[in-house]
């Protein structure tokens, strides 16, 4: 054991390497950087103070941000914002301007509460729009009347073909006047002109509201009883127009008889007829090509004569006049039976 005790380095003959003096050196500087860390102190603040935080800037103090109260079912809402102040009045904020602020703002109520009224009662609370008058006019419209807003997409379309049919009916009859006065001037009568006169101011506005309104409330309800009115009215319709394109002579029509008995007596009274009649035409052709569109979308519905039945049992029982008249008349019947058992 005594040759472990022994130390290795008391043997002049070996080398020592700790007696190098690049190794004393690194230990040397080694003692240095260690000998404050030996003597510091954590503790003794005028130790700690060194000139370098003696220039700092003071800190500003630590704002803690409101934090929203966590949600019951274990997740966390997001930081509220804090309430936005509300602006002072500028200076020279008179009272005038105050005044004309306040009306603003009552006018601003005013328009909004309008508005959630006319929201409010939907449908019944659009202004009417057709036909488009002028707004210094005694008349006012007396229908609305919107194929984009009221006319499902896929029936927009047809909607506006039955449209454009009903101008045309009306353009060829204003057209028919023009064509009998030139009879009238080429000595057939005054018969013409004035059954042409009552036709167009009877059957246009007629047209509009016995065919036309009656399928504009079809394809925007769905309605199987305006379904059938349209389809009633609309070939009273084809019936007449072909009668007025085939003009019998005194029917108030130019139509084909009567342009042919005008060209006898003068080319140009012809050929103003003839035009008249190929309006007449064209309208019979279009009426009943659109009349077969149309009953071939309303079978497609799934509609029938049982579906319109109800629905028209249904409008009557609603219908508010309906039930005043059947009250009345039930009224009206108990009184009578009281009055006959008190006479008895």
């Amino acid at each position: 054991m005594s040759k472990f005790e022994d130390n290795p380095f008391s043997d002049p003959t070996i080398d020592n390497p700790f007696a190098d003096p690049a190794v004393q050196q690194v230990a040397r500087s080694t003692n240095n950087a260690t000998q404050g860390l030996d003597d510091y102190n954590p503790f003794d603040s005028q130790q700690n103070a060194t000139p370098a935080s003696a220039q700092q800037q003071p800190s500003q103090p630590a704002i803690m941000q409101a934090v929203s109260p966590p949600i019951s079912g274990g997740g966390y809402s997001r930081p509220t914002q804090p309430p936005q102040q509300s602006q002072a009045p500028p200076p020279n904020f008179t009272t005038a301007d105050f005044q004309r602020r306040q009306e603003e703002l009552e006018r601003k109520a005013e328009e909004l509460a309008r508005r959630e009224a006319e929201l409010r009662a939907g449908s019944a609370g659009r202004r009417n729009n057709w036909p488009p008058l002028p707004a210094f006019c005694p008349i006012q419209p007396c229908f609305y009347q919107d194929i984009n807003v009221d006319i499902p997409l896929e029936f927009q379309r047809i909607v506006r073909h039955l449209y454009h049919l009903w101008m045309f009916h009306a353009l060829v009859l204003a057209v028919n006047i023009v064509g009998a006065i030139s009879l009238m001037f080429a000595d057939f009568g005054f018969t013409v002109f004035g059954l042409s006169i009552l036709y167009f101011i009877l059957l246009t506005p007629f047209s509009f509201i016995c065919w036309y309104r009656p399928i504009y409330k079809a394809f925007r309800s769905d309605s199987s009883f305006n379904f059938m009115v349209f389809f009633f009215i609309f070939l009273f319709q084809i019936i007449i127009t072909i009668v007025q394109s085939i003009g019998f002579s005194g029917g108030g029509s130019c139509g084909l008889i009567t342009s042919i008995a005008a060209f006898q007596v003068n080319v140009a009274v012809g050929i103003i007829t003839i035009l008249v009649t190929i309006g007449f035409i064209t309208c019979a052709v279009a009426d009943i090509m659109l009349m077969a569109k149309v009953h071939r979308i309303y079978r497609s519905t799934g509609a029938s004569l049982a579906k319109a039945q109800a629905e028209f049992t249904t409008e009557i029982l609603r219908n508010q006049h309906v039930q005043t008249a059947a009250s009345s008349a039930a009224a009206a019947a108990v009184n009578a039976q009281i009055a006959n058992a008190n006479r008895y």
